[in-house]
């Protein structure tokens, strides 16, 4: 009866331990406002008539090959939109991520992060498929969305 109980309670104690660890060992962030922008901050960035929205949460896209998930790739965004759209943005967070999570997964599902998948022959595509999908939700006030970090993290 402990054999069978113990894998149940070591798994949060292993879990909460590496999560200590992990807070423990992060460097501390000195200037933590510019250097991580939250998606409902007054203020990202500003350029000249756009402001840059970088977007709170990761995307985490499997990657799937015979039925399994292979990896898992994880993806930044950035926003770049006209000045003064910003609130609009917001209130259609949730429509936005659902349009870019169908785009990633579209992209996923055709071998898009198969291979060399940070060439710029194979992402060129996938930033103007997440632009495109942008002005569906918000018109031409979403100038461009950039890809500000990828990872793929494979088993």
């Amino acid at each position: 009866m402990l054999a069978r109980l113990l894998p149940i309670l070591l798994v949060p104690l292993a879990i909460g331990t590496g999560g200590g660890a992990a807070l423990y060992l992060m460097p501390p962030q000195e200037h933590e406002e510019t250097t991580t922008f939250s998606w409902h901050e007054p203020a990202d960035a500003q350029s000249g008539d756009h402001d840059y929205i970088k977007m709170n949460n990761q995307f985490v896209i499997p990657v799937v090959s015979r039925d399994r998930i292979t990896a898992l790739v994880i993806l930044s965004l950035s926003l770049e939109i006209t000045r003064g759209q910003r609130q609009r943005v917001y209130e259609r967070e949730p429509k936005l991520r659902d349009s870019f999570l169908r785009v990633l997964f579209d992209h996923a599902n055709m071998g898009g992060f198969n291979g060399p998948f940070t060439q710029e022959v194979r992402l060129a595509p996938l930033r103007v498929a997440l632009r495109d999908a942008a002005q569906r939700e918000l018109g031409k006030d979403i100038h461009n969305v950039l890809i500000v970090d990828i990872a793929r993290q494979d088993p």
